[in-house]
């Protein structure tokens, strides 16, 4: 199985450090979202990278192609495992940004966002796209493999499709994972840890279902365990 990247959805660097400290001895995989991006800024990446965790910078770059390529570019210097554009950007915002990050990082890989796990059938109404939510989330990933992206962020509810209409290889990462029996919040199309496995999710991302429990370190290695299949 892929990474489990825990959601860093702290405002302070400090903040982030206290957390870490409970996951000890664990190096575990992180995102690292707007928030925490736009108080702390570039060099807390970098740190986090040297101090030997996989990052998932989730900055949803959407923008015209050739801001997109530049803004690529420059995250390329950061040393991630992982970063993401909006598939609503379109293919040739895509593929600029690839070819950016590209200029800078031979080994980043680039996904893009499909929906988001927050949108359901409502919203899209709202948004005046009148596809079903199977539909639009289908056209954007076939979209993101023809721009060579490594893959979508998806709901685990859409991987079962997605899979049948994607490459060999290409990376599902799923937010919106819940612990049976947990609260969904601000989310809409939610899964646990075991139905992820069973859609197909590649990757996980998981944030105030281990950030806020009250023992961070054990929630970290139920929902581990439950991915991997073993005690890590």
């Amino acid at each position: 199985m892929g990474q489990l990247y825990i959601a860093l959805d702290f405002q302070s660097a400090a903040e982030v450090e206290q957390f870490l400290n409970q996951l000890a001895p664990y190096r575990p995989a992180v995102k690292v979202g707007m928030e925490l991006y736009y108080a702390e800024g570039p060099a807390f990446v970098r740190r986090l990278t040297e101090q030997g965790h996989a990052v998932f910078l989730d900055l949803k770059v959407h923008d015209i192609p050739e801001t997109a390529r530049r803004t690529m570019r420059v995250l390329g210097q950061l040393g991630v495992e992982l970063t993401n554009v909006h598939a609503a950007g379109g293919e040739a915002m895509m593929r600029a940004a690839l070819a950016g990050l590209r200029e800078t990082s031979p080994t980043t890989r680039l996904i893009a966002v499909t929906q988001l796990t927050s949108t359901d059938q409502a919203m899209l109404t709202d948004l005046m796209i009148p596809h079903a939510m199977d539909q639009v989330v289908t056209h954007y990933a076939q979209q993101a493999e023809q721009a060579g992206l490594d893959g979508v962020v998806c709901s685990a509810l859409d991987t079962p499709t997605l899979k049948t209409v994607c490459r060999t290889g290409f990376q599902f990462v799923t937010p919106g994972i819940r612990p049976a029996g947990t609260e969904a919040d601000d989310q809409k199309r939610i899964a646990t840890v075991m139905d992820a496995r069973q859609y197909g999710a590649t990757d996980l991302v998981i944030g105030r279902a281990i950030t806020q429990a009250a023992d961070p370190k054990q929630m970290y290695e139920i929902l581990l365990t439950q991915w991997k299949g073993i005690k890590q």
